[in-house]
């Protein structure tokens, strides 16, 4: 089962530079979420005490009541929270019923500080969102 989740992991961009080893570890840290079309996984302006990757499903993304993308399998979301320790700068809702991978913080920092390709990986997942929300709103 680990071994599965794991190989699911190594698909997502910022995990893929994990060792088989790590991703296993990983897979066996995250908890499963199965959430309805519909639901709200997370919510702006909440606390934000989880990482996510989306296994299965799309979802969408608002900010201030605005759609502004979606995810799907392989995504990841929540990250940002983590790291600044601010509440969740957007809303995502599944628009299908969508099966999510989450992790805490205190699962996730050690991960990204004893990976250096991961540290990576999330910068430039950072620099991308900076670069699309300042896209759209020069649009």
């Amino acid at each position: 089962m680990a071994g599965d989740v794991a190989a699911r992991l190594k698909a997502v961009p910022l995990l893929s530079g994990l060792s088989t080893r790590e991703l296993e570890r990983l897979a066996g840290a995250m908890r499963e979420r199965t959430v309805a079309a519909g639901d709200v996984i997370v919510s702006e302006g909440e606390g934000g005490a989880g990482f996510f990757v989306i296994d299965s499903g799309e979802a969408s993304v608002t900010r201030r009541g605005a759609e502004i993308g979606t995810l799907s399998a392989g995504d990841t979301f929540g990250e940002i929270s983590l790291i600044d320790r601010k509440p969740r700068s957007a809303t995502i809702t599944a628009t299908s019923e969508c099966v999510c991978r989450g992790m805490t913080p205190w699962e996730f920092r050690p991960l990204v500080e004893e990976n250096p390709s991961m540290a990576w990986a999330l910068l430039e997942t950072m620099v991308e969102r900076v670069r699309s929300a300042e896209e759209r709103e020069s649009s």
